[in-house]
């Protein structure tokens, strides 16, 4: 029996369950622990509740204490500094990474007239919106799907922007107004990806998670969190990143942009590396990030 910790949230409980389902049909059985986290209780703006880990460290606790065999986090929630005894056993195929928008009547980013109040969570995306000098309001905003949504629906907001991943995990992109292309939003580092942790002695399950992993997807991961571990950043920063593997002129290569908000702008630049080194580019992308400012 493998124990898949998952917080409580109905997005979380459904990539868990998509997770379980994956390693049923590989033959194993699989129990659901819903475990509460402070970032589930807590209303509060992340960066006045502790910012990065605080979606994830009662499943890290969980797992340390042996309570639970895995834990599904969304990989953008997870700190990108490692936790002493876990590692992260898996991370399988990626969900779309882009943001979308969802307006009132219909509308597109560029159709919001000024002024027009947008709601969002993220510092990455409130300082990539401004930058894109529409006149728009934003606003602050905590909550699960159904909440931001709502604020659209009853007329608080005209537009809220969140993560395509989600939507497309709960069957709510009908609800989606405009997809946002990567040139005017990058993504948070990991966005649309899960991974799976577990106990890095635990060999059974690391086996048990080995058919699960998708190696493109973790080289692509690994390197936008990199970058975002090279500019000591939490989740809560304005740093957006977006990793692809492509066709190079000598086979496959990694391809990796990034966004850094600072000084009521944005930087943004590109850089290419070997797909078996995606440290290095992370880490050379931030420092050219880091030179500019």
């Amino acid at each position: 029996m493998i124990r898949l910790g998952t917080r409580r949230s109905a997005l979380a409980t459904v990539q868990a369950n998509h997770i379980a389902d994956k390693l049923r049909a590989l033959g194993h059985e699989v129990e659901i622990v819903l475990i509460t986290t402070t970032g589930d209780t807590n209303r509060a703006p992340v960066e006045q509740i502790g910012g990065t880990g605080i979606f994830v460290s009662a499943l890290r606790d969980a797992l340390l204490a042996g309570e639970i065999d895995i834990a599904v986090h969304s990989l953008k929630d997870l700190p990108t500094y490692p936790e002493k005894g876990l590692t992260l056993g898996a991370i399988p195929e990626r969900e779309d990474s882009r943001d979308v928008l969802v307006a009132r009547d219909g509308l597109s980013l560029g159709e919001l007239p000024t002024g027009a109040l947008v709601g969002t969570g993220s510092a990455r995306r409130q300082a990539q919106l401004e930058a894109l000098g529409l006149g728009l309001e934003l606003t602050g905003i905590r909550g699960n799907v159904d909440t931001r949504i709502a604020m659209v629906t009853d007329g608080k907001l005209d537009a809220v922007v969140l993560a395509r991943a989600g939507l497309a995990r709960l069957g709510r992109l009908s609800e989606v107004t405009e997809t946002l292309d990567p040139i005017q939003v990058l993504p948070a580092p990991g966005q649309g990806a899960l991974g799976i942790e577990c106990r890095d002695d635990d060999v059974a399950v690391l086996e048990a998670l080995a058919p699960l992993e998708d190696p493109a997807v973790r080289a692509a991961v690994t390197a936008e969190r990199q970058m975002l571990a090279t500019l000591e950043a939490g989740c809560t920063a304005p740093v957006g990143a977006l990793a692809e593997v492509v066709d190079g002129e000598d086979g496959p290569e990694l391809w990796l942009r990034g966004a850094l908000g600072q000084d009521g702008g944005v930087r943004r630049l590109s850089a290419n590396g070997p797909v078996d080194d995606p440290q290095a580019l992370g880490r050379r992308l931030a420092n050219e990030l880091l030179e500019q400012t």
